[in-house]
């Protein structure tokens, strides 16, 4: 990847090797179309080629049956005109038949009979006419298993054909058969000569025939060359090897190709194209075999293997490509030490420039070159120009030592300035909050006071009375103790609910103090205040306190936090519905306590996704009676002691705010307390 880049660079900013670019970049354009022509019409031509060839290789193959017919028909005409035929005919009783049979194999035939003209019409109506007229018959024809063992008994064992991956086997033959017609000496028909071979499992004969197509050295070195008769699709005689690869087995009991099928069987039209033989890719060749009603029944081909050749096409691109590389590497390098002496003067004056920019100082000088040489008179005057630009960077630096001077006398009190604006602008700022919630809790605590010194002398009157009554009525204040009860502690509530109103309204003293205690009481204080500050009574506040850790506190602060968080969840829900708080202990992954937590949940509106981000900034409120200063506070105060509060709300469900309290405040924490407050 470095030298690719370190070349990409090269041909990017040096001349030497863009001009090697410039000049090879048409020679290796026209040498690729060059290639890419050759390529398509070698191409073109070796397949046109191997397609004639291979049709020619069946034409061979076609006539060498037609010989192999020709031959039959010879051997028949010699065995009638042999001594022994000529013997067996003046016989009183000649039994021409089984003497036929016998000497099959002698004539080199797979059967022969011999019989009389009366018995011409075992023979299809087709063959009859033409013997009568005394023409000779030479055709193909698929025989069935009876019909064959007719002709001679052993030839359907020797015409069967297991069928390969179909579990049975093929059980008709193709045979080639000739008829000769004997006459009389008046011209009538006296005898019919029947002879001829089973093509079934011929294997001599395809492998004479293929010797014929293929001799040794026309095709290309390890390929096959192969030929096939079908009756109908089924390979009847074979050198097609079962594996390709290895040239081992014979394909015998296979079946063609669909297309090929189709085409040659069905339509009866030649084939000649690549085809899939069996298990691998061949060139080959097809044609029809026709029986004496001119129905196709077979076929013959002829093919050899395509790879052995597309190998052979290869490697000549291979070499030719490798040629044309040679021939580029060559014309650069040429090209390449042609312009080293012109450059040399350019890079030069490159090199120089590439210093300069560096800010050294570095000059062209002489360039061994002609003074009038357009690169010397370039470097002469590049010479010059670096001098007296030398002579101004001198100056104009000499002016910016005394503007950057007086440019830092004069930032140096601005900054000054600005620092001290700031610092004032920010204690503005906290000042302004502080005072604030300053003025909210002194309102509310001048309130709650009030409201608590109000609600405390009707309190005593009622208690005084209570205890009156009871010391009146003595013995009898029995009949009505329940109810007397049940006044005192509704007495006592309210005491309650008066008292956690004072503290919760103070500040200052004890209750600012931070202390370690349990979370639970003061939960369950600001329960008591928001169940007593409720407008209505629709609202069903439900306590699930569970933690058992102590944590380290400001009780008013947490006290103030819960009861706004509370509050915040009433409003949501319009003053009706269930607010649940929860406590529980603070644990880490491995179980360790680290405080405690606090959730508080409603059922009300819900927060919409976008206000998320926003209802802890200060003035930020959705409600028109708010100051939007709550959940800041609120925040700021849960920072303070060293938790966290986070919000889970999901529009139109409701909302959970849960607070992480730590059992430890640090000492950062504890300074920041003391400011929100």
């Amino acid at each position: 990847m470095k030298l690719v880049n370190k070349w990409r660079q090269r041909l990017r900013t040096m001349v030497r090797y863009r001009l090697l670019a410039l000049t090879s970049v048409p020679i290796i354009l026209t040498l690729l179309v060059l290639m890419a022509l050759t390529v398509y019409w070698t191409l073109a031509y070796t397949w046109q080629s191997a397609l004639a060839g291979v049709r020619a290789d069946l034409a061979v193959a076609s006539n060498s049956m037609e010989v192999l017919q020709r031959e039959q028909r010879s051997q028949l005409h010699a065995i009638a005109d042999s001594f022994d035929f000529q013997n067996q005919l003046r016989e009183p009783t000649p039994d021409i038949l089984s003497w036929a049979q016998s000497r099959a194999d002698k004539y080199g035939v797979d059967f022969l009979a011999v019989y009389a003209a009366n018995d011409i019409e075992r023979l299809p109506l087709a063959l009859r006419q033409p013997l009568l007229e005394g023409r000779e018959r030479t055709f193909f024809q698929v025989m069935s298993a009876v019909e064959m063992d007719a002709l001679a008994s052993h030839l359907s064992d020797q015409a069967e054909i297991p069928l390969r991956n179909e579990n049975r086997p093929e059980t008709r033959g193709l045979i080639s058969r000739s008829l000769l017609p004997l006459f009389d000496e008046n011209g009538n028909l006296e005898w019919i000569v029947d002879g001829g071979i089973l093509l079934n499992n011929s294997t001599d004969l395809v492998d004479e025939i293929r010797d014929l197509v293929f001799p040794v050295g026309t095709l290309p070195e390890s390929s096959v060359g192969t030929v096939t008769l079908f009756m109908d699709d089924i390979r009847v005689s074979t050198n097609v090897p079962l594996d390709s690869s290895n040239k081992q087995g014979r394909a015998i009991g296979t079946r063609v190709s669909d297309e090929v099928r189709e085409t040659v069987l069905l339509k009866g039209d030649d084939w000649v194209n690549r085809a899939y033989v069996y298990n691998a890719w061949y060139i080959s060749a097809y044609k029809p075999i026709r029986d004496f009603n001119n129905n196709v029944i077979g076929m013959l081909y002829t093919g050899y293997l395509e790879w052995p050749l597309i190998s052979q096409y290869l490697t000549n691109i291979v070499e030719l490509g490798i040629g044309v590389l040679l021939t580029l590497l060559v014309s650069g390098f040429l090209v390449h030490r042609g312009a080293k002496d012109l450059f040399r003067p350019i890079e030069k004056i490159h090199r120089v420039v590439r210093l300069v920019r560096f800010d050294q100082d570095a000059r062209i000088g002489k360039l061994g070159l002609d003074p009038e040489h357009e690169l010397a008179i370039l470097a002469r005057q590049f010479d010059t120009m670096l001098d007296q630009l030398k002579q101004q960077n001198e100056a104009i630096r000499q002016n910016a030592l005394e503007l950057e001077d007086k440019v830092k006398q004069r930032t140096a009190s601005l900054h000054e300035k600005t620092a001290l604006l700031e610092q004032n602008i920010k204690l503005l700022e906290q000042t302004r909050n502080k005072l604030l919630l300053n003025e909210k809790l002194a309102a509310l605590g001048e309130l709650t006071a009030g409201i608590a010194h109000e609600i405390n002398n009707p309190t005593a009157v009622i208690l005084g009375n209570i205890e009156l009554m009871e010391y009146e009525l003595g013995r009898n204040a029995d009949l009505v103790s329940e109810e007397m009860e049940a006044v005192l502690e509704q007495i006592d509530r309210i005491r309650n609910i008066t008292r956690s109103l004072l503290q919760y309204s103070r500040q200052g003293g004890v209750q600012d103090q931070i202390t370690w205690q349990h979370v639970n009481p003061v939960i369950e204080e600001s329960v008591t205040l928001v169940r007593s500050g409720m407008k209505k009574h629709d609202v069903e506040v439900i306590t699930e306190l569970e933690a058992k850790c102590s944590v380290e506190i400001n009780r008013h602060q947490l006290l103030q936090v819960l009861v706004n968080l509370q509050m915040n969840g009433i409003h949501a829900m319009n003053d009706e519905g269930k607010l649940i708080v929860r406590s529980e202990d603070w644990l880490d992954e491995s179980g360790n306590p680290l405080g405690a937590k606090i959730s508080v949940q409603d059922f009300g509106c819900g927060i919409a996704n976008e206000n998320l981000t926003k209802i802890f900034d200060p003035f930020f409120t959705t409600r028109r009676s708010g100051t939007g200063l709550g959940l800041s506070v609120t925040q700021g105060i849960v920072s303070g002691l060293g938790g966290e509060i986070k919000v889970d709300s999901e529009l139109g469900e409701g909302s959970i705010f849960t607070l992480y309290l730590r059992d430890k405040i640090q000492s950062d924490n504890i300074a920041s307390l003391k400011v929100v407050e």
